[in-house]
């Protein structure tokens, strides 16, 4: 069964839901968890801003959020019971996906657990997914929780896990 779990959280309520489960696979196996945020440094350059003030303002700004969702994460599987360690990374050229897909080869994870959108169509082809991507480049069984339409919609609804076999 699965003993190393790996997390990818942006604080997004789907990423949470992702943890969520994670947090009911892990009391039922007894598996260690390893939450995951990557900062993607070039996500918010617009062109307009000077390095200087990108790279010392805004990226720092950045890694802090992205502490903050790490100890959120972390704070929130010590309330179920569960001790998980985290990691914070940087990207500056790579995707998020292969910083996620690298440090379950890095970590030796045997399962990773994605909240994802579930985005149809357009939206996905426009918008991408870093969910995909590491479904399709992971070496290890990827566990899929989408939140669902209704839920995407607010309606808090639940939608059931979609186990996926990278």
């Amino acid at each position: 069964m699965y003993q190393r779990i790996l997390v990818p959280i942006d604080g997004s309520a789907t990423s949470l839901r992702g943890l969520d489960e994670a947090l009911r696979l892990s009391k039922l196996t007894g598996a260690k968890l390893r939450l995951v945020h990557v900062v993607d440094e070039l996500k918010y350059v617009t062109g307009f801003e000077t390095f200087a003030t990108y790279s010392g303002d805004v990226v720092p700004l950045m890694a802090e959020a992205g502490r903050k969702i790490l100890e959120q994460g972390r704070e929130r599987a010590q309330r179920a019971g569960i001790d998980a360690e985290s990691a914070l990374f940087t990207s500056v050229a790579g995707r998020v996906s292969e910083i996620v897909v690298d440090q379950a080869k890095v970590w030796n994870a045997d399962l990773i657990v994605i909240g994802t959108h579930g985005r149809h169509g357009v939206a996905r082809a426009f918008l991408g997914s870093d969910a995909e991507q590491v479904l399709r480049m992971a070496p290890i069984p990827v566990l899929l929780v989408n939140a669902g339409q209704r839920e995407a919609e607010g309606s808090g609804a639940a939608a059931e896990p979609a186990v996926v076999q990278a």
